[in-house]
């Protein structure tokens, strides 16, 4: 019998990754699913997923679960998915140093620390794929998004500089980015939590905007051109499957709009369509 492929991914409690982590093991793949909760944990279990604890904010964590994974594999692992991330709402003013670290911990640095754990592994077989959760917004930044468009134009950097580096040591082994517009998730409602943990809107001079972003993050329905989580997964198959994966997949309709207005505008001009894109959110 063939060795079916093995695939790490994070953040498989809700949405893309709990799509993904499925669907993926529909199609034959030995799917490791990781969350942080317990019971997240016997959740993905039942469903017959091999489901492993994993804080991508916790190196010991990451550690462990990526030697349980070896272990369970024989020190195979095919793919990574470094899906698990959250956004941090608020102005780049307002931002205290702890609600940024926080956010470079999860989006940034938990990626390359899962990176740095498998690849011995991958580079021992000569194969591999990672595959990095990135945004619209590793492409253009908006606003009261500060640190959150930091994260990912980070993530987005660290990964085109993984695939130059890997191209010469290890040129088995691919490299992708999907950038993802609105995808159905719980996205906006760990904003809004991650929103009231670090952001005093009473004092600030971004107050009466707060009241408008309030009420978005809050609120329910999805916003414009929103797809869902098969989507990003349509995209993760390719990259993962296909003899040459992309180093970019965009999903949804704003992700390729705002990658072409970069194109083409200069940054002013950049600059007035995305604050026309976001008008509505600030009333």
């Amino acid at each position: 019998m063939t060795t079916p492929r093995s695939i790490l991914i994070t953040g498989c409690s809700s949405g893309i990754g709990y799509h993904c982590a499925l669907s993926l093991h529909e199609r034959g793949w030995r799917v490791f699913a990781t969350a942080r909760r317990d019971a997240d944990i016997e959740a993905l279990t039942t469903l017959g997923l091999e489901a492993l604890r994993l804080d991508v904010a916790d190196t010991d964590s990451i550690e462990e679960a990526v030697a349980a994974v070896l272990e369970h594999t024989g020190g195979r692992l095919d793919a990574l998915f470094n899906n698990a991330g959250y956004g941090q709402p608020g102005a780049v003013e307002d931002l205290p140093a702890d609600a940024l670290r926080a956010q470079f911990e999860t989006n940034v640095i938990g990626a390359q620390q899962l990176i740095r754990a498998v690849l011995p592994a991958m580079r021992t077989r000569g194969h591999g794929r990672i595959v990095n959760h990135s945004s619209v917004l590793g492409i253009v930044a908006l606003p009261y998004r500060g640190a959150y468009n930091a994260s990912k134009f980070a993530l987005e950097g660290l990964t085109d500089t993984l695939r130059q580096e890997l191209a010469v040591t290890a040129p088995g082994i691919g490299v992708s980015l999907i950038e993802t517009g609105p995808v159905r998730s719980q996205f906006r409602a760990n904003a809004y939590r991650m929103y009231q943990r670090y952001i005093d809107a009473s004092t600030s001079a971004h107050r009466d905007i707060y009241e408008a972003v309030e009420r978005r993050l809050a609120g329910s329905g999805d916003a414009p051109f929103t797809r869902g989580p098969e989507a990003v997964c349509d995209k993760l198959v390719h990259a993962l499957e296909a003899p040459r994966p992309r180093a970019r997949y965009r999903v949804t309709v704003p992700t390729q709009l705002f990658g072409l207005l970069r194109r083409i505008l200069p940054t002013r001009g950049l600059d007035a369509a995305l604050l026309r894109s976001t008008a509505a959110e600030r009333r």
